[in-house]
This record gives structure tokens, C-alpha cells and sequence, in this order.
């Protein structure tokens, strides 16, 4: 961790909506890298491999360390969310199969009249290398990334379980190290949360629970001045990339497919039709989550096709104008 950087904990109780109705925790300057302590999506509550998921915990998932109050950021502005270091703090992940919870069972929102599957916990332990073990029946490596991320909505308080276009539980493995995310302004301050870290993820988060771990980030946060977005955004060195929300799973889709073919119109110089026929032959499109009350896909664009990027000097495409 960068030494003497502001360190930002959760001062009482945790969030567990995204929503614009609780006071700030902190306050955040334009251009300012702060550190952020998050615990896990179980509270840092599931331990050991004998305790029952149902008993331990209740009601409410994903804590949020939050809101932080952005300033400068107003209605109508972007806010921007480097992610410059995750690092775990402690050695061991955790993941487990909840009652009616998952992407191959019965849930609330695919009711069946199967009953649920066994309830099972997986204690991960962190080996020499920084990936995360199993018992020594398999080793996943350390791949970080923060499953929720987001600002507070229009006038809704939004569960921390839920994703959309705020952001929230997306479960995007591309909310990583080196990456900036995009985000929209709907209050004065922006209003940011986050938290339910993870070691790794399968695409899909398939049983609902990935590596789940506490940990701590770092963040340089900015704003983009009367830039206003209707989904989160992301960018990384090599590519951009829109995060569609929604059921069923191909709204989701076609929300990020739609929004990254604007974004390519409105700041990369493309006709929409060329996006479109540009993004069906080169366009990615993966599975964030299956789980969750809304599925998240993320549509991407790789940067070679970027006029800036492809005419430059080899250089990555240049970055929106932020305030300093």
C-alpha cells in the first residue's frame, strides 16, 4: 500500500443499499487516491467449513463501505474511478452454496418446487505465491477485483445485491487493478460505495458466491465535467467496455452492446452503423453475473480499433479530459 495515503474505514454500520439517503463517511478531492477497507460480502461472519450459511447469516449480503462524497461531482457529470491496488487483508477466501441461490438451482426469481441444494462452505487459504487453495485439491491465482461499485441512484435506495445502471453488484471481473470505471452523477458529491472484494471469479459467478474476501483498495477519483452516462463504463489499457444490467439475459446484452456502440460515436469519431458492424465482427461480450436480481454482461471494444489509438503513435487511446 502507497504509504500516507488517507485511509478510509466504515466509521458505524455498513450500507447494504446504494441509495442517497445516508450521510457521507468521507469527503474525497477531485484527482485525490484515498485507500478504502471493505469486508466481505458475509459480513466477515462465514469462517469454518462446518458452519451452516442459513444460520449465520441474515437477511442482508454485500456490506458497503460508504457513501464517500466526491467533490465537484454534480448531476450530469461522470465520475471516474481508477483502481490503482487491491490487497487482501487477511489469508484466506471463502465461498459457499446459499439456500435458493445460484445459477443451476431453484431461486426466488426461477421458482421450482425442488427443493434447495445442500448447504456447503469452501475455506480457500492464500499460498506462497498469492493465489488461493483448496485443500490440495486445486489452487485458483489471485485475480482481484471489487464485485460492487457504484454511486447512488435517482431517488431509489437499491439493495447492495442488486446491479444496474448505478452499478452495484455487477460482479464484473474487469473492476480491477489498472482499470477505470465509469460512473454516473445523479446527486451532488456522487455519492460512491463499494465493497464485496474477491480474490477470483468465474465468468458468471455460476454457484453466486465467488472468492469472497475483506480487503482493502486504492482509488484516485475524478470527475468528468457535463459528461453525462446512462451505464457504468469501463476502461482498461487495451480495451472499453459497457456494462449492460437487466433480465432476461440478452437485455442485458444489448444495453451494453448499445451503449458502448454510442460511446464510440460520441468520443471515438465513429459513424453508429460502422460501430455496429465494427462490433460484430471484433466485439466481446462475456458474463459477469447469472445470479443476481438483474444479470450483468459486459459488451468491449478493443482499443486497436480506436481511431486515436490505431492512426497514433502506438500509444493507448487518449483518455477523456479530466479535472484536476
Amino acid at each position: 500500500m502507497a504509504e500516507g495515503l488517507r485511509e478510509i474505514r466504515q466509521p458505524g454500520e455498513y450500507q447494504y443499499t446504494f441509495g442517497p439517503y445516508a450521510e457521507p463517511i468521507a469527503r474525497v478531492k477531485r484527482g485525490e487516491t484515498v485507500v478504502i477497507h471493505t469486508i466481505d460480502a458475509f459480513g466477515d461472519l462465514l469462517t469454518s467449513e462446518d458452519q451452516s450459511p442459513s444460520s449465520i447469516l441474515g437477511p442482508y449480503l454485500n456490506p458497503q463501505t460508504g457513501p464517500i462524497y466526491v467533490e465537484g461531482a454534480e448531476p450530469g457529470d461522470t465520475l471516474a474511478v481508477t483502481i490503482e491496488a487491491i490487497e487482501p487483508t487477511r489469508d484466506w477466501a471463502v465461498s459457499c452454496l446459499v439456500p435458493y441461490f445460484g445459477g443451476l438451482t431453484s431461486t426466488r426469481f426461477t421458482a421450482t418446487l425442488q427443493d434447495p441444494l445442500p448447504e456447503k462452505v469452501w475455506l480457500y487459504k492464500q499460498t506462497a505465491d498469492g493465489g488461493f487453495a483448496y485443500k490440495d485439491r486445486w489452487e485458483i491465482p489471485w485475480a482481484p477485483f471489487f464485485g460492487t461499485i457504484g454511486t447512488a441512484p435517482h431517488i431509489e435506495a437499491i439493495a447492495s445485491l442488486a446491479p444496474g445502471a448505478h452499478g452495484g453488484n455487477m460482479d464484473v471481473p474487469d473492476v480491477t487493478v489498472g482499470n477505470t470505471v465509469y460512473l454516473p452523477v445523479h446527486h451532488p458529491g456522487a455519492l460512491f460505495y463499494t465493497g464485496d472484494a474477491h480474490a477470483a471469479q468465474g465468468q458468471g459467478e455460476l454457484c453466486g458466491v465467488a472468492l469472497e474476501i475483506a480487503a482493502r483498495g486504492t482509488f484516485t477519483f475524478d470527475v468528468i465535467k457535463g459528461q453525462a452516462i446512462e451505464w457504468p463504463r469501463i476502461e482498461s489499457p487495451d480495451a472499453i467496455m459497457v456494462v449492460g444490467s437487466a433480465r432476461p439475459m440478452e437485455d442485458a446484452a444489448r444495453i451494453a452492446y448499445s451503449e458502448l456502440i454510442r460511446w464510440m460515436e460520441s468520443e471515438h469519431g465513429f459513424d453508429r452503423l460502422d460501430a455496429y458492424q465494427l462490433l460484430s465482427q471484433a466485439g466481446g461480450l462475456y458474463v459477469g453475473n447469472m445470479v443476481d436480481t438483474n444479470y450483468s454482461l459486459v459488451a468491449k471494444c478493443p482499443k486497436r480499433y480506436l481511431p486515436r489509438h490505431r492512426e497514433g503513435s502506438g500509444q493507448p487511446d487518449t483518455p477523456p479530459e479530466v479535472g484536476v
